[in-house]
């Protein structure tokens, strides 16, 4: 099949979740024979790369503006690819929901992975979330396949519009790093810091967890992998926490990324929003001892592999923190349900199967 990925900010990953699924998914659908075409935006990805990992790679323009970004270059993207003579195109994000039928006027049939409830997110105001909602009724109606990543999203597409989704998650199984160089670099070793990696944004809260975590004892390290591209005054928060232990080296992917993830001692992971998330799946994968924020999301994924938290009462992260991170026995369990779990139900090879199958379904 001759396909294509739209709607992320492109390959290679250097974002969140939906460019670890153009990447990770896309290279093996190309692993597989077929052409994969992913698009991507210019202020993410150079325009001279034309191919990544067997991929090729449109790059088109976008503004940098939170409620423009995505569905202007998803316009672009859609006009771009009915001259194209694809098979199939599997569209990410509810909010690109309309240019379904640009696609579909050209032949071209479409899958349209969702995600999570996008409208939930704080840094919309009532336009961005007005507009997210009548997308996701435009989601049920439009596609000719919809993609949900969670039980929980599925379920709410079900019950609210009638509409029936594929549910086909993330894949978790990393191939483990080379050295340990960017350990190194931040003066840390294996196994004695625990680890936060997601975009500072409110509703991944990671102003609570540095709250939080600068009332736990001891000598260990927080590192806090992300970055606020729409959030100037939550980094702000962040630059000022008075904890020398807590350490933000900014956004990093590929192999940094991979080894702060397979050597850190925990992972505290604290969305609110969302399906199933690459770096919750990913960290499982790793096999570290997982501490997620308690929502129905985060627990039809980990189930009994890691360990619940709220932000406040009995449950609170400083306490769960104080009570396990000097309890190797818990930890190294944890860690190995973790590992069983995503070998279980989050591969990346078996999702490409079930993408590739769907798209052929289309065609």
């Amino acid at each position: 099949m001759k396909l294509a990925i739209i709607g992320s900010r492109g390959a290679p990953a250097c974002y969140g979740g939906f460019e670890t699924l153009a990447e990770e998914l896309g290279s093996r659908l190309a692993a597989r024979g077929h052409e994969v075409w992913v698009y991507g935006r210019s202020n993410f990805i150079d325009r001279e790369l034309t191919t990544y990992r067997g991929m090729r790679l449109v790059v088109l323009p976008a503004p940098r503006r939170k409620h423009l970004e995505t569905v202007v270059h998803t316009l672009l993207a859609a006009v771009h690819a009915a001259r194209e003579g694809y098979d199939a195109v599997l569209l990410l994000n509810a909010a690109n929901a309309p240019w379904t039928r640009i696609l579909q006027l050209a032949g071209i049939p479409v899958a349209l992975n969702v995600d999570g409830l996008e409208r939930k997110r704080r840094k919309w105001g009532w336009a961005g979330r007005s507009y997210y909602r009548i997308c996701e009724r435009l989601a049920a109606l439009m596609p000719d396949a919809l993609v949900t990543d969670a039980e929980v999203i599925r379920r709410y597409y079900r019950r609210s519009y009638g509409a029936p989704s594929s549910m086909i998650a993330y894949g978790g199984d990393l191939t483990p790093p080379e050295g340990t160089a960017s350990l190194d670099e931040l003066g840390l070793q294996p196994g004695e810091y625990l680890l936060y990696v997601s975009r500072f944004e409110p509703e991944n809260n990671p102003d609570r967890v540095a709250r939080a975590y600068t009332r736990v004892p001891g000598v260990r390290p927080l590192v806090m992998v992300g970055g606020a591209p729409y959030a100037p005054e939550l980094a702000r928060r962040l630059a000022a926490t008075d904890d020398p232990r807590i350490l933000f080296p900014g956004p990093l992917y590929g192999e940094h990324y991979r080894q702060l993830l397979f050597n850190c001692r925990a992972y505290i992971h604290a969305t609110e929003v969302g399906g199933t998330h690459p770096a919750l799946v990913e960290a499982m994968g790793a096999g570290r001892a997982v501490l997620y924020y308690d929502t129905p999301e985060n627990r039809e994924v980990v189930r009994g592999a890691g360990r619940p938290f709220r932000f406040q009462g009995a449950g609170s992260l400083e306490r769960v923190l104080s009570e396990l991170i000097t309890d190797r026995n818990c930890l190294d369990e944890l860690g190995a349900r973790a590992r069983q779990r995503v070998a279980e139900r989050y591969r990346w090879d078996e999702v490409a199967r079930r993408y590739e199958c769907l798209l052929e379904s289309l065609c």
